[in-house]
């Protein structure tokens, strides 16, 4: 071992000392002055003196140029700057790891914006509204529950989509409804399936489903969520919750039902993508056996899939406007309806008859208890 070599390895920095203690050893085991070193490197003594005294630190060049004098790497000069001025520094980090799990689990900026937190930059204030939110005694274990002893359909979520979730569950459950009866939902899809004719009649769609004991939210999809609707239980009843992204009467009348078809079938389950923006009824992404079910329930309720059948026999592949509004008429539904199901049979070109995709939103979230489109609850529900 050279004596190099063992002045590197009497140097181990059990003390992380100053990089300047280690130039000075290496210094007098050459028998070099500062002066001399300051010509080698191409520097000023002062600056020499510096480093040595532990004034300055080793910038990047300075070590090139002390790694060539004394035969090292730039990398090991570098290394012994970095690791003294860590051991230096002192600094509370325990706040930046609680924040930084804090917009792990949340969409924090997306919910404050919304008032479903309070804005702050003080870690354990940020990670007590959390929880607060989440209902959760650890941000470590933050898990959605939507169906205890049944059947649960829940794709991957993102941070966002389990935030609209856990927000539509606040809403619920601030609500009072009649006790749950599986019996009504029949009497309830009933009376639904009649106000589907028109399209201010959806303002009546909350009230009936309370009456049956089936709790109604909705909330505005956070940025980059794609949940179009969810059914899940609360401990004394279930819940509808709806997002109205795409401001259409196909859109929202396939989604209610198909989220009543959940309830009626004992399962919980959060649905993205049910509709696409400008296609109609999309192809989904979760696709097992409930969720057809769902989906075929759903459209026999609103339209019987016979009946349409014959229809696009009858008068395909044109489809007049007149035809459809007959038809529509002779179902006792809204031709929004109609055309929804055709664009999503691809009977109908996607372009066609829009003017029948009438806006719902304002109309159901009259009456329905709703977070977003500036309409602001309480954050503090539970």
């Amino acid at each position: 071992m050279s004596s190099k070599d063992k002045l590197y390895e009497t140097w181990a920095p059990m003390t992380t000392p100053h990089p300047g203690q280690l130039l000075r050893e290496m210094l007098e085991q050459r028998g070099w002055t500062q002066d001399e070193l300051a010509v080698i490197v191409g520097s000023t003594r002062q600056t020499i003196q510096s480093i040595v005294v532990g004034k300055s630190n080793v910038s990047a060049d300075m070590a090139v140029a002390l790694a060539a004098a004394f035969g090292n790497l730039p990398e090991e000069w570098m290394r012994w700057d970095s690791q003294y001025r860590l051991s230096v520094t002192e600094r509370d980090t325990s706040g930046v790891t609680v924040l930084a799990k804090c917009y792990n689990v949340a969409p924090i900026k997306d919910m404050v914006k919304r008032g479903w937190i309070p804005s702050t930059d003080d870690a354990t204030e940020m990670e007590e509204s959390l929880k607060k939110f989440f209902a959760s005694d650890s941000l470590d274990k933050v898990t959605l529950h939507l169906a205890p002893r049944r059947t649960a359909i829940v794709p991957e979520l993102s941070v966002s989509e389990r935030a609209w979730c856990f927000r539509a569950k606040q809403l619920a459950a601030s609500q009072i409804v009649e006790p749950f009866s599986e019996k009504a939902i029949k009497s309830a899809k009933a009376k639904l399936r009649k106000l589907a004719a028109y399209s201010k009649e959806a303002r009546r769609v909350p009230k009936i489903l309370a009456e049956c004991g089936i709790r109604f939210v909705i909330v505005e999809p956070l940025p980059g969520v794609k949940i179009d609707g969810a059914a899940f239980w609360l401990e004394d009843g279930p819940v509808i919750a709806m997002s109205l992204r795409h401001d259409r009467i196909d859109g929202f009348w396939f989604t209610l039902m198909h989220e009543i078809a959940h309830i009626e079938n004992g399962d919980a389950a959060i649905d993205p993508d049910l509709i696409e923006a400008t296609k109609g009824i999309a192809v989904r992404l979760v696709d097992n056996a409930a969720e057809r079910l769902a989906d075929q329930q759903a459209a026999d309720s609103l339209v019987s899939t016979t009946e349409l059948r014959s229809f696009i026999q009858r008068v395909g592949p044109f489809y007049p406007t007149a035809r459809i509004v007959q038809f529509a008429n002779r179902m006792k539904i809204h031709p929004g309806i109609i055309v929804g199901q055709l664009h999503h049979r691809q009977e109908l070109p996607y372009a066609q008859q829009r003017e029948f995709l009438v806006k719902i939103r304002d109309v159901v979230s009259s009456t329905a208890l709703t977070d977003g489109w500036n309409q602001m609850i309480a954050p503090n529900l539970l």
